[in-house]
């Protein structure tokens, strides 16, 4: 037979964010929760001036032109590569908006 002491317990945790907060940070990680988008951060960080054309990265991982760009438009949102369109080409290269929130929200 268990007992249960009463009395006073420690304090209650503080919220460490707010809901909308969380939402987002879910959001961010979520971008680097598929494989695929973290081989193309990979790719885009290996490359010369960590700066990667579209038409670069859909060999590389064995996947369509459309699907890349739907990978890459996630990453870019949740500011993990800048997009510059030059010509009919995007070009990539790692935005350090994404990394800097990521790690704000582990460090709360």
């Amino acid at each position: 037979m268990t007992t249960v002491e009463t009395g006073t317990c420690c304090a209650p945790a503080a919220v460490a964010m707010s809901d909308d907060q969380a939402e987002r940070t879910a959001r961010l990680f979520k971008a680097l929760g598929d494989p695929v988008r973290i081989k193309l951060l990979g790719l885009i960080s290996a490359s010369e001036g960590q700066e990667a054309c579209i038409c670069d990265l859909t060999a590389p991982v064995g996947l369509t032109q459309g699907t890349v760009s739907h990978h890459m438009k996630i990453l870019t949102e949740a500011g993990f590569v800048s997009r510059e369109q030059r010509g009919k080409w995007a070009y990539f290269s790692i935005g350090d908006s994404g990394f800097t929130a990521a790690h704000a929200a582990l460090i709360r």
